[in-house]
């Protein structure tokens, strides 16, 4: 190939005697994801592996043929995605739009959501739980600008109804975190015994789960409405997460206009709209002059979808069952106590006479297929799940490459989520490296992404030997500052620029050495 020109390189730069990496110059004829893709596969395949082996050698391009999406890599920020995708057909542009994570959250992955919001199939914007609000507001914004271009689509089929799931058994949900703790974390083990599911490291479980009873009747009591409602909102409407088409359906109905005034901003997500994160009954206090029928409001409220959950445990170290880490969600807002759907019913309502709903959401969140291969694993708090499975599972095959994990939390005492088999782990040698970040521990607040930065030498060394790094958790700050923290690593430890960092973590994530499982 001789678009491709010898360079001083800063991957070579930082080892002395390495052979210095080829780069792709920019007056190539490839286009910039395409030389991003390109540089991060000579970087990996000249930064050497374990045993010798070069890093990625059986890495290649996307077959011939295969559509490419280059704005959905986990690397690139709303603004970067956007751009990329600009002069694409609509469906391709509102996927630009998404958090890139194929999470199934939505109830679909990233393109064919897009292509349902397209076709006028799918008519909430708002569905994309890790973009939130500015996943939400560029959605809108392009489906805006596209209805001034194009003439009505026509008619889409129905969406397909959600999962039903198998049944499963419920065994039990210990509490992890202390007493003393600002959290209640439960360690959730299900049996599936006779379900005929089965899973593999790495994949999430779909728990289907009733809404919390009281808010059910506190609901009904308000709308004034007979028994045959409560079936529907047990069941089958999501009366905890409005959808924007909820709050435009009762701003129509508001006889005071400034109820109607401030139901619009909630359903354009002005930042000054309240009441803020409000559910269904939030909505219906606090604007007592919305009231469209009962059975036009039922219908604008979303389904009743699964809550998703990593798996944290490998089926080979728990045959016949599942278990999570499940962050308890209680709060209290406007002097009533909320209740995270799934988490409290799992941890408070749940019994083993009461046989529960799941399925299993295959991943792409997997370890890799060379068993040599060193992984980083970047998962605080209840992100520690899928790396229990990963750590439970290379101690199942006996895997030889090397394991090394940051988790955090806020306090060592009372959050060190599996703190005694994390710890067994590292005295047997499974672990190689445990990187810890306690952030009220000290007066100085400390994160897993602070630790990266502490330990960037030995971070770059083992992504040079083509380490897999993995990150788990909150999609809305965490994961953004570990990858930050991951740019500032190649910048500072292999030479590179803002630019170059950025199209290198790009790379590393086409080739699935960069991966995201976050919420």
């Amino acid at each position: 190939m001789n678009a491709i020109s010898p360079m001083p390189s800063p991957w070579g730069a930082a080892f002395p005697g390495a052979a210095p990496v080829p780069l792709i110059p920019e007056s190539a004829p490839f286009s910039p994801a395409q030389r991003a893709w390109l540089n991060g596969f000579l970087a990996g395949l000249y930064g050497g592996a374990a045993d010798g082996a070069p890093a990625n050698a059986s890495a290649a391009p996307p077959p011939p043929g295969e559509e490419e999406f280059p704005w959905h890599d986990p690397a690139l920020e709303l603004e970067e995605r956007l751009a990329l995708a600009e002069g694409k057909p609509k469906p391709r542009r509102l996927m630009a739009a998404m958090a890139q994570l194929d999470c199934g959250q939505c109830g679909y992955v990233c393109q064919t959501y897009a292509e349902a919001l397209a076709s006028g199939a799918e008519t909430s914007a708002s569905l994309c739980v890790p973009g939130g609000k500015p996943t939400s507001k560029a959605l809108k914004a392009l489906l805006a600008e596209a209805a001034t271009l194009a003439a009505p689509a026509p008619a889409a089929a129905p969406k397909p109804a959600g999962p039903v799931g198998e049944a499963i058994g419920f065994l039990a949900a210990t509490r992890l975190t202390g007493a003393d703790s600002a959290k209640d974390v439960r360690h959730v083990v299900l049996d599936l015994a006779g379900s005929g599911l089965a899973y593999q490291a790495g994949d999430s479980v779909g728990v289907i789960v009733e809404n919390d009873p009281a808010l059910v009747e506190a609901v009904m009591a308000t709308l004034g409405a007979d028994d045959s409602l409560r079936p529907v909102l047990a069941q089958e409407k999501d009366i905890a997460r409005p959808l924007d088409r909820t709050t435009d359906l009762l701003a129509g109905a508001a006889k005071d206009p400034r109820e109607a005034a401030m139901l619009r901003k909630l359903s354009d997500g002005d930042d000054d709209a309240e009441p803020k994160e409000a559910d269904l009954l939030d909505l219906l206090q606090a604007f007592p002059s919305a009231r469209p029928p009962i059975a036009d409001l039922v219908a604008s409220l979303p389904a009743l979808k699964p809550r998703l959950y990593s798996i944290a445990s490998s089926p080979l170290a728990a045959p016949g069952k599942v278990e999570l880490c499940v962050g308890v969600v209680r709060a209290t807002r406007r002097g009533r106590v909320r209740d995270g759907v799934a988490s409290c019913h799992l941890a408070f309502r749940a019994s083993p006479d009461l046989p529960l709903r799941a399925y299993i959401q295959p991943s792409h969140f997997r370890l890799p297929e060379n068993p040599a291969t060193p992984v980083i694993m970047v998962g605080p708090g209840t992100g520690i799940a899928p790396f229990r499975a990963f750590l439970q599972q290379r101690e199942a095959t006996g895997a030889k490459g090397r394991n090394w994990l940051f988790f955090g939390d806020q306090r060592s005492a009372t959050d060190f989520l599996f703190g005694q088999e994390i710890a067994g782990w590292q005295q047997t040698g499974l672990l190689t490296r445990l990187s810890l970040a306690w952030s009220r521990d000290t007066a100085r607040k400390v994160y897993v992404q602070d630790r990266m930065r502490e330990e960037s030498a030995e971070l770059w060394r083992w992504l040079q030997d083509g380490a897999h790094f993995y990150v788990c958790g909150d999609a809305s700050r965490m994961a953004k500052d570990v990858d930050t923290a991951l740019r500032q690593v190649a910048m500072q430890q292999g030479g590179m620029n803002a630019d170059q960092a950025r199209d290198w973590i790009v790379a590393l994530a086409r080739q699935h050495r960069y991966q995201r499982d976050v919420y």
